[in-house]
């Protein structure tokens, strides 16, 4: 960091276990991506190429070779599996994989439905030779999944090979785990955590308000993704306390309760 502050929470350091922070990549430019490694590229572990963006993509290889320098592990969007998968084409997808060198692939059924046991299968199948994110969750508002399959579906994916599992929440913030308005769904992800490490799940959350309360719920070292790349040093200050919504978050109690009554004591003097 450019200067010393105190109170400041403890970062993990790449590559990261927890406190991961996956960028969505819905069609940068190569001088886009230079720039975004330039100004973001150190905060970055992961970038979802979202998803069907790398078929259609200018300069894709030229994109992953970037992001790869920089010590950004990318990979291609959930749904792109599911379209491959849903065309009876999975070993073409394992092949792409192959042709691109990407180490890192999702496999997701939020837009079509696979048998669970056939998707925790294709995870073990494939996390024998790279690392495995699953996601769990429609990208359907009207398909909804009772927390019992949330827990179920997400510990059985774990325990097949997945590294983490995606908590869905698209790029629009307004499915999975959050309401259509956009706020979470507090009791199914108070269910979930109860049964499941929030360590291995990686919360989809592109809105800042969703950012806020994930970081206030577990903290500086969140895993968070589907972030904007404009959005990812402000989601860091947001992990940090540096700005008014996580503000008292990482200081010590006495001092956030005195500068919260000071702040009390002034709101009622401007009323009087």
């Amino acid at each position: 960091m450019n200067f010393e502050l105190t109170y400041i929470p403890k970062r993990t350091e790449k590559p990261r276990e927890s406190g991961v922070t996956m960028m969505m990549d819905k069609g940068l430019s190569l001088r886009e991506v230079e720039n975004f490694i330039e100004a973001s590229g150190h905060l970055t572990d992961v970038v979802k190429f979202g998803f069907g963006t790398s078929y259609v993509s200018q300069n894709l290889q030229e994109k992953i070779n970037l992001y790869k320098q920089a010590g950004i592990r990318p990979y291609f969007g959930g749904t792109l599996f599911e379209v491959f998968h849903a065309r009876g084409m999975f070993e073409d997808y394992l092949r792409t994989l192959d042709k691109y060198d990407l180490d890192l692939a999702e496999i997701s059924d939020g837009s079509i439905i696979i048998d669970h046991n056939e998707k925790c299968e294709l995870i073990r199948k494939m996390s024998k030779e790279r690392t495995v994110l699953s996601e769990v969750g429609s990208k359907d508002s009207g398909i909804l999944i009772s927390p019992s399959k949330w827990i179920k579906m997400m510990s059985t994916e774990l325990e097949a090979g997945s590294w983490k599992v995606i908590a869905e929440g698209r790029e629009s913030g307004n499915v999975g785990v959050f309401r259509p308005n956009g706020t979470a769904h507090t009791l199914l992800i108070n269910r979930i955590i109860a049964k499941v490490n929030p360590e291995d799940i990686l919360w989809e959350a592109p809105q800042k308000n969703q950012q806020v309360w994930f970081v206030k719920l577990f903290g500086a070292n969140v895993n968070l993704g589907n972030i904007a790349p404009n959005e990812m040093i402000p989601l860091e200050c947001l992990r940090l306390g540096l700005r008014g919504d996580t503000f008292f978050e990482s200081l010590p109690t006495d001092v956030a309760d005195r500068l919260k009554q000071v702040n009390d004591e002034e709101a009622e003097l401007e009323e009087e």
